[in-house]
């Protein structure tokens, strides 16, 4: 592995820390300000900064994706998002310790699972850790992205009255996805251009994606359930994004088939443990009060 994509992975396990702290303080933030309206995102997103938390959440998520951006400058996507993906063993013990959010015993089991993943990861990680492959074919690129947009779109439409808290956070995961795909196709322009960078389609492609993104996720951590919403939303951004290194980037797969079976094993152990992390929630049951009087007929 070479020393900046050794420091690209370093950075991303930092965003990965910091993203997950911005997302629980977003969190406590949205479930107490006004209903998120899809229909009005210029007022809900002002609703929303007037709460302390939520601007806390987004002053520390803005951290993080300092750090994201500067890893996917240096590293492979796939191994970027990775390491990102695994650092969703984290969110259990930081929502159940530290912001009091219910956890269950398949939340370990998770964790575990993601562990297993990122050393099989490791073990593979072959050529692809040499470059940070930045390379891409635009037609391909515009294409991927476009279908991301299109399938958080059909998220949304099939939460109907966005009372489904796990369809908005899918929506969101492919929405930050399509973000974070883009954001690398735009890292070279980045290093090479500096401001010049800011005043591109990606870069207008990044913050219209972002924002949108910043919206659904809001209105999907006021529905819930908590914990699995933030990792639904994570898990789906990773997903397209591991997927995008070797179709859009041309990240290169190991040769033989061995390797190339536990580096995919890998990557769906990520993703698994990702997924299974957050157990259900269970709402405790209303029990109707024996002694009340039965209602008037």
């Amino acid at each position: 592995m070479s020393f900046p994509v050794a420091i690209g992975l370093l950075l991303a396990l930092c965003c990965s820390v910091v993203g997950l702290l911005g997302f629980l303080f977003k969190q406590r933030g949205a479930v107490d300000a006004p209903e998120v309206q899809l229909r009005h995102p210029w007022r809900s997103t002002k609703a929303l900064f007037a709460n302390r938390w939520w601007t806390l959440g987004i002053v520390v998520a803005t951290g993080g994706w300092v750090f994201h951006v500067a890893a996917l400058a240096m590293a492979p996507i796939s191994l970027v998002q990775s390491v990102i993906a695994g650092g969703l063993v984290l969110l259990t013990p930081l929502a159940s310790k530290v912001f009091h959010l219910p956890t269950t015993r398949r939340d370990w089991i998770g964790v575990a699972i993601t562990a297993a993943g990122l050393t099989a990861l490791a073990a593979t990680l072959g050529s692809s850790g040499h470059s940070a492959h930045r390379d891409f074919d635009a037609g391909t690129l515009w294409l991927y992205v476009g279908i991301l947009t299109v399938g958080a779109a059909v998220c949304c439409a099939a939460a109907g009255t966005l009372r489904t808290g796990p369809a908005l956070a899918f929506a969101a995961g492919l929405l930050w996805g399509g973000s974070d795909v883009t954001i690398k196709a735009a890292s070279a322009d980045l290093i090479d251009r500096w401001l010049l960078a800011f005043f591109t389609p990606e870069a207008a492609t990044i913050t219209i994606l972002s924002l949108i993104g910043l919206v659904v996720s809001a209105r999907s951590l006021q529905i819930g359930p908590a914990v699995a919403v933030i990792a639904i939303t994570s898990a789906a951004a990773n997903v397209v994004t591991i997927a995008a290194g070797p179709i859009v980037f041309g990240e290169p797969l190991p040769s033989d088939t061995t390797s190339l079976a536990f580096r995919l094993a890998g990557f769906a152990a990520v993703v698994a443990g990702a997924v299974l992390t957050p157990g259900p929630e269970v709402e405790e049951a209303i029990v109707p009060d024996a002694e009340a009087e039965p209602a008037p007929a």
